[in-house]
């Protein structure tokens, strides 16, 4: 790595699908050899490092302790196979490589204990914490050269690394020494260096101002300043966060940590065991005869109905996509993407996660958007489907573009009477067998009631929500999609003005947030331009 030093002598690397491996320096018996050390010696010296892979005269846990435990040789043979590539001989003690049977039977553990992932079959069985440990060096090894048996003190320096090794290693290298180094090289080097100066997490701001003030002075054309754990998914590290650990002695070393390393240490500890114990909810099944609206619209000149089945409450369950004359393997993929969202609702994911992720997504078709009235652009069809539900189920206004109450003639105004209109008669009558009768996505929380010169608004029901069975005890009156009170409505013209909104549709995210900016416009919402801004 020439002169990047080495990050620690053994180190684990985090794979993409889980789990981690191990990967030790092989220069470490070379140098060793170099320092003078005999044979015997540095096999000695190694053994301690890495270990020796068995557990053949190994202290606290060996063939015999296992044998009066009650291991049988088969079994003990079993895990003696398993622990030339095992890290921790605690991993190697399972049920998978003893067998479920021999644990229960011969170990009398339960299936509920065998199913806890944080169970400790060593410790279970009798064999003390010093034992494990002591055990646990001699067969995977202590991961440092510190405390080595026949090392001198005077060469730990060679094997100093850019973070202290393992679990029980304490010396790394100072972040000068990684500026030093750099700064030797620099004057051969026509560009900047590509190396990284490690710092250990207790890190200050002033020690990073005294790294780049030095590198300054030294010359260095470039300096890349790295913590170590400021990252939650650091790709390598030097030690493993021991799952046995007790909970005392995490919480005491982690009182004497800086609050970065507590952050760090703490949120990947409630996130694994969190995803440890996840329970799979149950899925909440739709009636067999419910509600929901079907939309029809025309994004980028292809036709999209959206149909729509809500439970009892008015929330929304499941939802149905059509195109019109497009091929068999989308129209395929749309129904199974929707199957997929339908049984996503089931089972409780929110439908804010969903548009939360799904809107402003742009592929085609996309463009103009005619047959809605509250959408009038979209960047792909599922941004369209999206903003649709977002808009009648979460009165999220932000995400339309246009309100149908704004066509009404009432938007004008009510008239300096109709504050003092007497109430009609059998309103509230009304305003139930709407909530029975009617799709909450329908009416977009804004149905009223007109009847003898009042309106009164369809009051929302347990988070706006409608139930729906019969519509004949309604009284005669007429039904409009419109807010009652005309002045949020002139309130929200005046605040547009005021923002200096053009009017025009955002050619980026189809919003009608394009304010004036020099010759061009821009958008307040994405940030887009339509020129030279």
């Amino acid at each position: 790595t020439g002169i990047e030093p080495d990050f620690a002598l053994v180190k684990f690397k985090k794979l993409a699908g889980g789990g981690y491996f191990k990967i030790i320096n092989r220069v470490v018996p070379e140098a060793l050899r170099t320092l003078g050390y005999a044979q015997a010696d540095i096999d000695q010296i190694i053994d301690y490092a890495v270990g020796r892979g068995t557990l053949d005269g190994a202290p606290g846990v060996n063939h015999q302790t296992l044998k009066d435990k009650g291991f049988p040789l088969s079994t003990i043979e079993l895990i003696e196979q398993n622990l030339g590539s095992a890290f921790d001989i605690k991993f190697v003690f399972n049920k998978w490589t003893l067998g479920e049977e021999f644990c229960v039977n011969g170990l009398g553990l339960t299936k509920e204990q065998l199913d806890d992932i944080s169970l400790d079959i060593l410790s279970v069985v009798g064999f003390s914490r010093a034992e494990i440990d002591a055990a646990n060096i001699y067969c995977c090894g202590a991961m440092t050269l510190e405390g080595a048996p026949g090392l001198k003190d005077e060469h730990l320096p060679v094997f100093d690394c850019a973070s202290p090794c393992g679990r029980l290693g304490k010396r790394f290298l100072s972040d000068s020494s990684h500026i030093r180094m750099m700064a030797a090289a620099q004057p051969f080097i026509s560009g900047a260096i590509s190396k990284t100066i490690n710092m250990p997490n207790n890190a200050s701001v002033q020690a990073c101002k005294d790294a780049y003030m030095m590198s300054w002075r030294l010359g260095l054309k470039a300096n890349a300043l790295y913590r170590d754990g400021s990252k939650l998914s650091q790709p390598l590290s030097s030690s493993l966060l021991d799952d046995a650990d007790d909970a005392d002695e995490f919480a005491e070393a982690l009182s004497e940590a800086p609050a970065a390393a507590k952050a760090a240490a703490l949120t990947e500890r409630v996130i694994e065991r969190v995803i440890e114990r996840i329970q799979v909810a149950s899925r909440s099944r739709m009636p067999q005869r419910r509600k929901g609206y079907t939309q029809k619209a025309m994004v980028g000149g292809h036709k999209v109905y959206l149909r729509t089945g809500e439970y009892e409450d008015g929330r929304i369950g499941e939802i149905f996509i059509d195109m019109h004359k497009e091929g068999a393997a989308f129209r395929s993929l749309m129904n199974n993407f929707a199957i997929a969202i339908s049984i996503g609702l089931q089972y409780g994911v929110p439908l804010e996660e969903f548009v939360e992720a799904f809107t402003f997504t742009r592929f085609e078709p996309m463009g103009i958007v005619e047959g809605n009235e509250a959408i009038k652009m979209a960047t792909s069809i599922l941004d369209y489907i999206f903003r649709e539900l977002a808009v009648s189920y979460l009165g999220r206004d932000d995400l339309a573009h246009a309100e149908p109450a704004d066509l009404m003639p009432e938007t004008v105004g009510r008239g300096s009477l109709g504050e003092s209109l007497p109430e009609a008669p059998g309103i509230d009558v009304a305003n139930e067998a709407l909530r029975r009768v009617t799709s909450t996505g329908y009416v977009r929380s804004r149905l009223t009631v007109h009847q003898g010169g009042n309106q009164q608004p369809v009051s929302a029901v347990s988070g706006n929500t409608a139930h729906a069975l019969h519509t004949h005890e309604a009284p005669v009156g007429v039904l409009e999609l419109g807010q009652s009170d005309s002045s949020v409505r002139l309130d929200r013209m005046r605040e547009a003005r005021i923002k200096g909104y053009e009017g025009d549709a955002c050619g980026e995210c189809g919003n009608f947030t394009l304010v004036r900016n020099g010759t061009c416009l821009k958008c307040a919402t994405c940030g887009g331009t339509t020129g030279c801004s």
